[in-house]
């Protein structure tokens, strides 16, 4: 299965319900405000957003009317290239990871987000590009979630470093890090708790994690990925601040999309967030955590 076809497949509820519908709008004929109408409730029900959606249609308006600059050209096709627009990926953190060692990355978000399964994905990805990984399970106050971290990172390929249930998250972090440092290993993933019901202590528990790496490294953790469930819909988008607040945030996994029929809630996050989206849930193997790529993206979500 090709890049393509994998995203279709895992878009395939966003497709088929609301936005592919978008292409036999444009088959119908003429082109008006009706249509434009039609349009903009299908990106809406895709929950890509009210500000992005506005934009699209106020552009496509002036394509209609003969004032965007555009050649004439298929309507799918320039509802497509300005979709791609609204993604800026010259922030990425592609381009540098793996420039020292450990490189860190710190997995953040709310309980049920997908961080661990996701910490197994990555390790799985990066092993296939040669990388050794490890993972500390930072997430210590509850016994299921280190029984799920060491079943997901024997899945991955990755090592972990773990302690008894109720230590000190930090120190875990402290002790993956010396020991991935001591061994050579190319990268530390870091999966964090989740507890909204103690949403200051688990801010402070991060801030102190952020804090031990980076006594260890200034440039410390490298990358802290917020993690975000795509069916929360933009419900999520509020829960994810508190996480960057307390520690910081480099770039957004989105997770489940092939849950969904809301997919485009990718363009708001990145949006309201300003975080690069760095890499996409579409299943639930281990090779269904891809890179994004905003052309896929859009040509997944509207080819029909």
């Amino acid at each position: 299965m090709n890049l393509l076809q994998r995203f279709k497949t895992g878009l395939d509820r966003t497709r088929s319900h609301t936005v592919a519908r978008i292409a036999r709008i444009f088959k119908g004929g003429a082109i008006g405000e009706s249509v434009l109408d039609e349009v903009e409730e299908a990106l809406l029900e895709a929950d890509v957003g009210v500000e992005s959606t506005e934009m699209l249609i106020d552009n496509m308006r002036r394509y209609l009317t003969g004032s965007d600059a555009r050649k004439k050209g298929n309507p799918v096709e320039l509802l497509k290239a300005d979709l791609v627009g609204i993604f800026d990926d010259t922030s990425r953190n592609g381009s540098r990871r793996f420039s020292c060692k450990p490189w860190v990355i710190l997995l953040v978000g709310v309980n049920g987000s997908g961080k661990t399964t996701t910490a197994g994905k990555l390790s799985h990805h990066f092993r296939l590009q040669g990388k050794s990984t490890v993972i500390a399970a930072a997430d210590t106050f509850r016994a299921a979630a280190v029984e799920q971290i060491e079943e997901w990172a024997r899945r991955g390929g990755a090592r972990l470093v773990k302690q008894q249930t109720g230590a000190d998250p930090a120190a875990v972090a402290f002790d993956a890090y010396q020991s991935a440092r001591s061994r050579g290993e190319d990268l530390l993933i870091v999966d964090t708790a989740g507890r909204l019901q103690a949403k200051r202590n688990l801010m402070e528990e991060l801030a102190k994690i952020s804090r031990v790496l980076k006594q260890q490294d200034p440039s410390a953790p490298h990358e802290v990925i917020l993690v975000l469930d795509a069916t929360t819909g933009q419900n999520g988008i509020s829960q994810a601040l508190g996480f960057t607040e307390a520690a910081g945030g480099t770039g957004i996994i989105v997770t489940k999309l092939d849950g969904t029929a809301r997919g485009g809630v990718v363009i708001p996050i990145h949006k309201e967030l300003g975080l690069p989206v760095e890499f996409i849930g579409l299943g639930e193997g281990l090779d269904d955590l891809q890179p994004f790529d905003a052309g896929l993206f859009v040509d997944a979500m509207l080819e029909a």
